[in-house]
């Protein structure tokens, strides 16, 4: 009997068939925005975990979380009889791949438990910290998720060892796929140092973004200093980007790095090449454990081995008192590695080793430790924490505060007992919003007002189209648009959005609503004047309720990354980029939560309403410019026209019996009809039988955009 080979496509490529982006690389990838699709959630579209977590029994569920820190288990003992470290180490790599720039990353999904961050270099035996929690999950079940568990279970560490905890809030809901849309980097290795193929670095260390980590599968830095080469003062300025990148400052930089090696050790006392492969990697009968080959002392993690702290399961201010108090030595840790040793330590000083509390060994500091020491900036900031002790507590306690929930959004999405009261310039707060005014009053009021529909419909479009479905930030709510630094933003045509705002601001004012409500309620009131202009009446849904914001609510420097530089809806670039502006509206789309249904359907109503920034004609394909037709489908799908290049990524619609030119598009345009995917949508839409459906479509996913950030809604 002749044998065959499978004829499913593992991974996208078998050693007879390959993927369609691999045939054809330089086809647009559509996947980006099919993540996380609803076939691969087990618990069903009717699951809300965000009203689930609500029934929680927090206080036994803290009971529980503190008693298995100390449940040391035989097959992956705990140093010095504490989980609490590797607890601190889980939830920090959980939450610190966070980056500003698109804020991707992040502990809110629980992304930690698939590749490629399950089998990152840096996240090393976290699959252990994991294991050890399963009889926590198994336990409370539906009632809790993964994310809060691993984002939860370092702040319940430092509490079980001295530190008074900020809070913490629950509600971020898992994922059941890897997510493969978010770049870590082009390196076609782990850990590959600088100037290497795909390397993330050009000029004289200009770090690529979005990425905040220096090397692929690494969270920060190198803790043996850059690219493995120790020089603390290089390394410090390394730190200094990648925490700015993670929306830090100097102050909480230092807290964080302190407080995070005031507990544990470095683990590499052993041969790193002896470990057994990753957990993506590893045999079926590892049952998706990883790294095998070594436990207790003889751990093997980073390389490094040593702890930082006399006492490395309390919460205390030894840290400084070694860092800063001692002389320190290069030296070889037994995997190889670089670290530093006291030259010279008090036998008391030292902490015991991890199984034989009789034996004391030498503490050791990181590369990374050592820029704390060195950076002048740095340097003053450890020694005002060591003369302060309480205040380095308070700092670091509100600085793993933020980097546990950095992505979570604003504190209207805070869940639990524990969630703090305060108000926290990072989490973008806004004041209260107003339901009681009259809004069909408000809408007339616009109607009357003057303003043409492309004003209404862009000025709208503008307030809400900053928000980030990553990390929850940006959006309508506020109206921050009209402070700054938004409203100088070339993507919003700062002159005619003033002229805008001064005729919606008076109607506000009058009719006692938040400017950000008469804001969308103008983009409403356009739509709903587009579409009668089409043929068809609708009315756009609305729910009032939206604050404003102030000035002093506002962080300045944090709203910079949010800042458009391509908006494929409006069809604008700033500039010339690398990527491709298809590239980039599937970006852009992802991070706003909308599909490529959705997408089609709002890039075809924005085009002929006539939205364009500059008021450009590109991609205008209609001769009633202001409604909201179907024509711009119509029109790319007609094959009576001819599609040549004119320069400048601008392409020349053409009529082939006449040479004429009909219209003018751009590559964000013509993408609807070269694509198989995309040009499947805008058929459907350019059909006689669906110019309702488009019109009804279209509402549909604008009034998605306008409420993104309408979380009270949910």
């Amino acid at each position: 009997m002749s044998s065959g080979k499978c004829p499913v496509m593992h991974g996208g490529a078998t050693e007879s068939s390959m993927s369609n982006m691999e045939w054809w690389p330089k086809s647009l990838n559509l996947d980006i925005l099919h993540q996380h699709d609803t076939k691969t959630n087990p618990m069903g579209e009717d699951f809300d975990y965000r009203e689930t977590v609500k029934s929680l029994d927090v206080e036994a569920f803290k009971k529980d979380m503190i008693a298995i820190l100390t449940d040391s288990k035989p097959w992956w003992p705990a140093d010095w009889g504490h989980y609490g470290p590797l607890m601190v180490r889980m939830s920090w790599h959980a939450a610190g791949t966070y980056r500003t720039a698109d804020g991707r990353g992040g502990a809110s999904t629980g992304n930690q438990r698939f590749a490629p961050l399950n089998s990152w270099p840096d996240n090393v035996n976290l699959d252990k910290a994991r294991r050890i929690l399963w009889p926590i999950k198994k336990k409370y079940g539906n009632k809790v998720s993964w994310a809060d568990i691993l984002a939860y279970a370092g702040t319940l560490a430092y509490e079980s060892m001295g530190l008074k905890t900020f809070g913490f809030s629950f509600g971020r809901e898992d994922i059941w796929h890897p997510e493969k849309d978010i770049y870590w980097g082009s390196e076609k290795e782990w850990l590959a140092p600088s100037g290497g193929e795909g390397s993330r670095y050009s000029g004289e260390r200009d770090l690529e973004n979005p990425l905040a980590a220096v090397m692929m599968g690494l969270i920060y830095v190198n803790p043996e200093g850059v690219d493995g080469n120790p020089d603390p003062q290089k390394t410090a300025n390394d730190i200094r980007v990648t925490f700015e990148r993670m929306a830090m400052n100097d102050e909480e930089t230092v807290a964080l790095a302190a407080g995070g090696h005031t507990v544990g050790k470095c683990h590499g006392n052993g041969d790193a090449k002896a470990l057994g492969a990753v957990p993506e990697g590893a045999d079926i009968a590892e049952q998706g454990f990883g790294w095998m080959g070594n436990n207790g002392r003889d751990t093997v993690s980073s390389g490094i081995e040593g702890a930082w702290t006399t006492n490395p399961i309390e919460w205390d201010n030894g840290y400084f008192d070694l860092l800063l108090n001692l002389d320190w030595e290069l030296k070889k840790s037994p995997a190889g590695a670089w670290q530093y040793e006291p030259v010279e330590i008090a036998e008391d000083k030292k902490p015991v080793d991890v199984e034989d509390m009789t034996t004391r060994l030498n503490p050791i500091m990181t590369d990374a430790d050592m820029a704390m020491k060195v950076d002048p900036a740095y340097r003053k900031i450890s020694e005002k924490f060591y003369a302060d002790p309480a205040y380095f507590s308070e700092v670091f306690a509100r600085a793993w505060f933020k980097l546990t929930h950095r992505d979570l959004g604003p504190k209207v999405r805070y869940i639990g007992p524990d969630a703090p009261q305060e108000d926290l310039i990072w989490q973008d707060p806004t004041g209260a919003g107003s339901t009681s005014y009259d809004v069909d009053a408000v809408k007339a009021k616009i109607a009357a007002s003057g303003l043409t529909t492309s004003e209404m419909v862009t000025t709208a479009w503008d307030s809400a189209r900053t928000f980030r479905g990553s990390d929850n930030r940006g959006g309508a709510n506020g109206a921050r648009i009209r402070l700054a630094p938004l409203s100088q933003w070339e993507g919003n045509e700062p002159a005619r959005f003033a002229k805008v705002l001064a005729v919606l601001e008076v109607i506000a004012a009058d009719a006692g609503a938040s400017v950000a409500d008469v804001i969308v309620l103008a983009g409403s009131v356009g739509i709903e004047q587009a579409a009668k202009a089409a043929g068809v009446d609708v009315t756009v849904p609305f729910a009032p309720g939206r604050g404003d914001a102030t000035a002093e609510m506002t962080d300045f420097d944090a709203f910079e990354v949010l800042e458009p530089i391509h908006d494929g809806f409006r069809n604008w670039l700033k500039a010339d980029y690398s990527v491709s502006a298809e590239e980039l509206l599937l970006d852009r789309t992802q991070l706003m939560g909308l599909t490529a249904p959705e997408m089609t359907a709002l890039v075809g109503g924005m085009r002929v309403i006539g939205t364009n920034h500059g008021g450009t004609k590109l991609g205008v394909f209609t001769e009633n410019e202001g409604a909201l037709t179907n024509d711009f489908f119509v029109n790319l799908t007609d094959m009576s026209y001819s599609w040549v290049p004119s320069g400048k990524g601008v392409y020349e619609i053409r009529d082939r019996a006449t040479g004429a030119v009909k219209f003018t598009a751009s590559r964000v345009d013509l993408v609807f009809g070269s694509n198989s995917i995309l040009r499947a949508y805008a058929e459907i839409y350019a059909q006689d039988d669906n110019k309702e459906k488009f019109v009804k479509d279209f509402v549909a996913a604008w009034t998605k955009v306008m409420n993104a950030d309408r979380f009270d809604l949910a």
